[in-house]
């Protein structure tokens, strides 16, 4: 299928992309903001997405950046190509989970495609970022018509492809703390074929001090509305020792305190309460085991 005829918008600078939004959110437009496509145009062309109009943020190269700032925070903008993130040799160093992440999205050619910052917009659940944002606590700079403001990931995702921007609002920059020296990290997934959206999956983030788990931060994607933490296996895990029969409890709990898992053709909610589960129990080990 073709999408549904739309209007065409590509704004030259952030100011004029914002006083456009707001121009029409005034006359009542429903619009879209598209920033690479990697998600919104199979959308539009099945037309699951139908706006009147389209804003393209690909001329904003003021918002295609990566750098890290005095603080030690990484900043990436927006419009980075979430291959440019994946190949960056300072993403590696200062967040590997994320740069990790990033290679799990789709192939090369995809990742050419899609922005850093259009993946976390679009929040799809199934999506790597959401979690590995939960676990990192990412904060998320946007601007709209009155100015500048900042978003921690905890308030950023609201529900199923729903964040906390408003349509007037556009993501310029997404910000990540410094981690840790030392601390330990992994992502799992499981997906019907490389590259495709996963089924289920779990990032997470700990410490070991003297042998014994600190500061767990477990989030699962692929499984509710919005990626969620496993709080009940976080807190289980602090001050245990860092063993598989730890991470597999964990595990178990993990699963069991899933609210209500999806369910779809091709995964049922056990299924996927299943997996995670297992995903947890295996990121736990595979973190456990990582050489510093």
């Amino acid at each position: 299928m073709k999408p549904a005829p739309f209007e065409y918008y590509a704004p030259s600078s952030l100011p004029d992309a914002v006083d456009l939004l707001a121009r029409l959110d005034a006359d009542g437009c429903d619009m879209k903001i598209i920033a690479g496509g990697q998600s919104l145009m199979p959308m539009l062309a099945l037309r699951v997405a139908r706006p009147e109009a389209l804003v393209d943020l690909r001329r904003l190269e003021d918002l295609d950046y990566i750098r890290k700032e005095d603080d030690g925070t990484l900043a990436i903008g927006a419009m980075t190509s979430k291959q440019a993130a994946a190949d960056s040799p300072l993403v590696r160093d200062a967040h590997p989970l994320f740069q990790a992440a990033t290679e799990l999205v789709g192939h090369r050619q995809i990742r050419n495609r899609g922005s850093v910052g259009g993946s976390f917009a679009h929040a799809d659940p199934a999506s790597e970022y959401p979690a590995v944002a939960l676990v990192l606590d990412t904060e998320f700079e946007a601007i709209g018509p009155d100015g500048p403001r900042r978003i921690r990931a905890a308030d950023f995702f609201v529900t199923y492809m729903t964040t906390a921007l408003e349509p007037t609002d556009i993501l310029t920059a997404v910000r990540f703390a410094p981690f840790p020296s030392g601390r330990r990290w992994a992502i799992q997934e499981f997906a019907r074929r490389n590259g495709d959206l996963a089924l289920a999956g779990v990032a997470l983030a700990f410490d070991i001090e003297a042998g014994l788990c600190r500061d767990v931060r477990i989030a699962a994607f692929g499984v509710e509305a919005t990626a969620v933490r496993l709080t009940a296996a976080e807190q289980m895990l602090e001050g245990r020792p860092a063993q598989r029969i730890a991470f597999e409890d964990a595990g178990k709990l993990a699963a069991a305190a899933l609210d209500d898992p999806m369910s779809c053709i091709h995964a049922s909610s056990d299924y996927r309460r299943h997996l995670i589960g297992v995903l947890t129990a295996r990121a736990l080990g595979e973190a456990a085991a990582r050489a510093h």
